[in-house]
């Protein structure tokens, strides 16, 4: 990261990083258990946002001059360090109204905490062994408050900063990955996703070598640290490719550099995307009718939550398809959870998605060991066309009834239009319906 160039010289020892690695394994100490071994996703009333292209992260989020200058950049999302006992830079423009601004300037954030390091490293704020899981859980609750006080929601992605530590220190990795365990599950109980930051050879390697363990809560994302000017999101040496499949990884590939863009010069590191950030609202109002109604699904059929004047101040977090009203398909979900018609919002577009509003779609980890089919409709008589590995993140826009798999009937629609049962993935129930998942 920006903030801590020192570590950089990870690079160099690539090679003898990898074997000390795999010796690490070899009787390691026990430290206190995580928190919680809960591979699952629990997103609360918000829908989670992903993105997909080129990103920077600087230390101090710049000013909001700045970020529209850098409209002209081929970027559209920014890295912005939220809080930990171990940030170094101040923080002066990051407000919820910086937030505010930026999101409606079409950025997407991408939230960074950065609290105690690995006991074997270089800071001097330091994760304790016997503590690491509870130190995890607590440093979840810190980032959290951090981010809804930013104004990103339930839903979002924070990622833990977690920076090199020297490989080969069995209890050094065992403390680590209890800490981040603790993190994961905790950030999950307050209903949002878990990314991890890592140099691709001590954290990164250390959380791929327990994905499949029972033991320890997967986090939702990867965000790694390789220096070589290669943005490629597969390929990583270390982690298999059949880990943090669904847009699940990102990569940071240029260290520390000047870059200018409408006149603004700022010193960056460069990311490449395809994973969750943060979920904000977006401000909107009532046109076109005298009373708007907001509903608990995106369709008339659903119970009366709320009504809204003519000209009412409306806080969106995403578009979801619904019944039809007026010229258009599309529902506006609320920051409160409920659902209007977009035709009676001031969004540009009355008959198709308006950005910088994110489609609706909510996320939880596929629980196969074996892995999970896509099928072409809800049932197992429908051709498969591809197979999720566990860990996967399932991007679920809806829910219908199909055939029954386990103890249920219920099928999860993605956003690439494949279904999966619903018994394999990590929703609340696993007999009916999850709340806040519409039906189709």
């Amino acid at each position: 990261m920006t903030c801590c160039r020192t570590l950089r010289v990870v690079v160099a020892i690539a090679g003898s990083a990898w074997l000390l690695f795999g010796l690490a394994w070899l009787g390691a100490p026990a430290v206190a258990a995580p928190a919680v071994a809960a591979p699952a996703v629990t997103a609360g009333d918000a829908s989670a946002t992903g993105y997909t292209g080129s990103a920077f992260d600087t230390c101090t989020a710049p000013p909001l001059s700045a970020i529209t200058a850098w409209g002209a950049s081929p970027y559209r999302a920014l890295g912005v360090y939220i809080g930990g006992v171990d940030r170094s830079c101040a923080q002066p423009q990051l407000t919820a109204s910086w937030v505010t601004a930026v999101s409606g300037l079409s950025w997407r954030l991408i939230p960074i905490y950065k609290g105690l390091q690995a006991p074997c490293g270089s800071s001097a704020h330091k994760i304790q062994p016997a503590a690491a899981g509870s130190e995890g859980t607590a440093a979840a609750n810190d980032a959290a408050a951090s981010a809804s006080a930013l104004g990103m929601l339930a839903g979002s992605a924070i990622y833990y900063d977690m920076e090199y530590y020297p490989p080969g220190s069995a209890s050094c990795r065992a403390a680590v990955l209890a800490f981040l365990s603790g993190w994961t599950s905790q950030i999950h109980r307050l209903g949002y996703l878990s990314g991890v930051y890592a140099q691709l050879y001590s954290g990164a390697a250390d959380l791929a070598g327990v994905y499949q363990s029972a033991s320890y809560a997967r986090p939702d994302a990867l965000w790694v640290a390789r220096y070589d000017l290669d943005p490629g999101l597969s390929g990583w040496a270390g982690i298999p490719g059949s880990d943090w499949t669904q847009h699940q990884r990102a990569k940071q590939y240029r260290g520390g550099h000047d870059e200018s863009y409408g006149g603004v010069r700022l010193t960056i590191d460069n990311d490449q995307f395809d994973a969750p950030v943060a979920t904000v609202g977006y401000g909107y109002q009532v046109t076109g009718a005298a009373t708007v109604r907001a509903r608990s699904g995106p369709a008339r059929s659903y119970p009366l939550v709320k009504s809204y004047a003519r000209g009412a101040a409306l806080t969106l977090s995403c578009q979801a398809p619904g019944q039809k009203i007026g010229s258009t398909t599309l529902w506006d979900k609320l920051t409160d959870g409920s659902y209007v018609a977009d035709y009676y919002v001031s969004t540009p577009s009355k008959t198709g998605y308006s950005a910088p509003l994110p489609r609706c779609s909510y996320p939880y980890q596929v629980t196969s060991a074996s892995g999970l089919s896509v099928y072409t409709g809800p049932g197992t008589s429908y051709p498969v066309t591809s197979t999720m590995a566990l860990g996967a993140l399932a991007w679920v826009t809806c829910q219908q009834v199909g055939g029954k798999v386990g103890t249920t009937s219920v099928w999860d629609k993605l956003t690439s239009g494949g279904w999966v049962t619903d018994y394999y993935v990590a929703t609340p129930s696993k007999t009916t319906y999850s709340p806040p998942i519409p039906l189709c």
